[in-house]
């Protein structure tokens, strides 16, 4: 305001404005004091220090600048092709569909799991029904108080697909309504076919759509999790969608359906970690890409919108610690909110352990209450649309996608087609299981931060699980063999002096189920060697102090050590100190770790 009272226009950014030049010198500062830049490095490093590359060579840069968007293709608006903005112009008020996941075969506890869900802010029902779910014949009970005109119903039958479907269409129209938007009688013999579970023959697909025609639902879900459960990466869960998408749109055009029709038949389920930034583009991604499929197949603007269903990951997900699941499904959830998900799952924290229960089921629809009612995160459209580094990511993906898709709808045959992403698949997880084992992509509560002597909450157990790759397996395969004999942490010197290695060691040693006994703060041998002793004289011990007292008398205690009958000397860093081995980051954790336990007996 000026002095006589009149209004000024006074930019927003004015005295906000910041040069590149001036982000990468005060980004190098910080760097440099935490010892990740150089000293006499240039400024301008920071952005290969910072940048991020996912499991598909794609890289994720640490900021976003207008150069990174500027080339790329027009998104359009929220509601119009290609879609990249949403596959609606405006989501009702109420934000995303949010979808609980029902399997248990108890058919009272899923019928009173319905309705506590639906009434506490839950939209719709994905059923996994027939074998090892819930069963067919239980499908009147479980939805007779639901209002299927408002509450839509996914269905998920590998192994009684066209069963299912029946026994839902039934409840349909014993009920004489028209199935809310988004009702699926979801068929998926692909799925079936790539996770060797259930009917993988192609002709029910027709047969489920021709049936999903006579109540107004979709038919057809291309489920991608098949792959993503396998240990695909964005990349190939995306490409496989597409190849499955397509393989459903010509058979079912072939079947006699005209392609807008068939089209309108399919929806696409997506999963959704805790990586934030690559789901969001995946999502984003996805609907970019179907829409080049609809336009090369002659389908129209109206009909090639994609419907997503996104499900927070099954692989990421941990079996220890599991109540940090809640915060990975938190982060997977937003994602795939703000991403454009027509309607999200969130998977309870206890998944990995066995059937949820009510908890841990309020906690799940809790999750997409709280971003969507609290923390506003529906309230508008494609927020991450206009970010430079988004927008750029997920043209990235789209590329990476369709190039693999290439590869996929070139093979002759299906089988052909799902030997082609399996082994891209198998390399990814070998990549991947890499990346976890030299914890440069760690998992809390188990490769990092173990809490080695917790007590895990006991779950009935699935009736059919799925196979599902885990991310933290390996790690949590020695978890469940624990081993009884410790390791002596012989600390050097004061506590100052020592805690930082031997905090390293004792949480390196716990993430493969191995227990340590400290000694504490010592002045010398002598000390280390009286805790050894009152610790019963453990054969591997692991010497963990700072680098002058390494040099002072590191040789001098692994000598004396060895003579108190440890047969097996680990050192927490790097110095020469005629110890068998040594530890420090970047180490495969995981080699490490089985070397010990053989050193341990176990």
């Amino acid at each position: 305001m000026a002095s006589d009272g009149s209004a000024v226009d006074v930019p927003l950014s004015q005295g906000l404005e910041h040069t590149q030049d001036e982000w990468e010198k005060a980004t190098a500062a910080v760097l440099r004091k935490s010892r990740r830049l150089a000293d006499d490095a240039p400024d301008s490093d920071v952005w290969a220090t910072l940048a991020t590359t996912t499991l598909d060579d794609i890289v994720v840069t640490p900021l976003g600048t207008p150069a990174l968007s500027a080339d790329l293709p027009d998104g359009g608006l929220p509601g119009q092709a290609p879609y990249t903005r949403g596959a609606v112009a405006a989501r009702d008020l109420e934000g995303w569909d949010v979808r609980a996941w029902f399997t248990d075969p108890d058919v009272e506890r899923t019928a009173r799991d319905v309705v506590t869900d639906l009434e506490n802010g839950v939209n719709s029902l994905w059923i996994s029904a027939g074998t090892g779910g819930v069963p067919l014949d239980a499908l009147p009970r479980i939805l007779e108080p639901v209002f299927l005109d408002l509450a839509p119903v996914a269905l998920d039958a590998p192994f009684e697909p066209v069963e299912a479907a029946q026994a839902l269409v039934d409840v349909i129209g014993d009920k004489g309504v028209a199935p809310a938007p988004g009702t699926s009688l979801g068929a998926d013999p692909i799925g079936a076919a790539f996770r060797r579970r259930g009917v993988a023959d192609l002709a029910v697909a027709v047969e489920v759509a021709r049936l999903a025609q006579t109540v107004g639902a979709r038919g057809i879900t291309v489920d991608a999790t098949a792959v993503h459960d396998a240990g695909a990466s964005d990349v190939q869960e995306l490409a496989y969608s597409l190849g499955a998408g397509v393989t459903y749109l010509r058979l079912l055009v072939e079947a006699g359906l005209d392609v807008d029709t068939a089209a309108g038949l399919i929806d696409f389920r997506y999963a959704a970690t805790d990586e934030q930034f690559p789901t969001i583009a995946k999502f984003r991604a996805a609907r970019r890409l179907w829409n080049r499929v609809a336009e090369l197949s002659g389908v129209t603007s109206a009909a090639a919108g994609q419907v997503q269903h996104g499900v927070t990951s099954r692989p990421m997900m941990a079996t220890y610690d599991p109540y940090v699941n809640m915060l990975r499904t938190t982060v997977a959830s937003f994602a795939a909110g703000v991403g454009g998900a027509a309607s999200v799952t969130v998977l309870p924290f206890d998944e990995p352990l066995g059937l949820p229960e009510p908890f841990s089921r309020r906690i799940a629809r809790n999750t997409s209450s709280l971003l969507i009612s609290e923390s506003h995160v529906a309230a508008v459209t494609d927020p991450a649309g206009g970010s430079h580094a988004v927008e750029k990511l997920t043209d990235d993906l789209a590329r990476a996608a369709w190039s693999l898709f290439g590869e996929i709808d070139a093979t002759d045959s299906l089988d052909a087609a799902l030997t082609l992403v399996r082994g891209r698949v198998e390399q990814t997880v070998s990549d991947r299981a890499l990346a976890i084992a030299r914890r440069r992509r760690p998992v809390t509560g188990v490769s990092e931060f173990p809490n080695l002597h917790e007590q895990l909450p006991e779950r009935r157990p699935y009736a059919e699980p799925l196979e599902v790759h885990r991310y933290a397996g390996e790690f949590e395969a020695l978890r469940d063999e624990r081993v009884e004999q410790p390791v002596f942490l012989a600390s050097m010197g004061p506590i100052a002096a020592h805690t930082a290695r031997a905090t390293f060691a004792a949480n390196l040693l716990a993430a493969g189920g191995i227990d340590t006994v400290v000694a504490g703060p010592t002045e010398g041998p002598d000390d280390v060697l009286a805790a050894h002793e009152r610790a019963g004289s453990p054969s591997v011990v692991c010497l963990a102090g700072n680098d002058a007292a390494y040099e002072q008398w590191g040789a001098d205690l692994v000598t004396a050590l060895r003579g108190a009958g440890a047969t097996y000397v680990v050192l927490a860093g790097k110095a020469d100190v005629g110890a068998d081995t040594t530890i420090a980051m970047g180490l495969d954790a995981l080699a490490f770790l089985r070397s010990i336990r053989e050193e341990l007996g176990a």
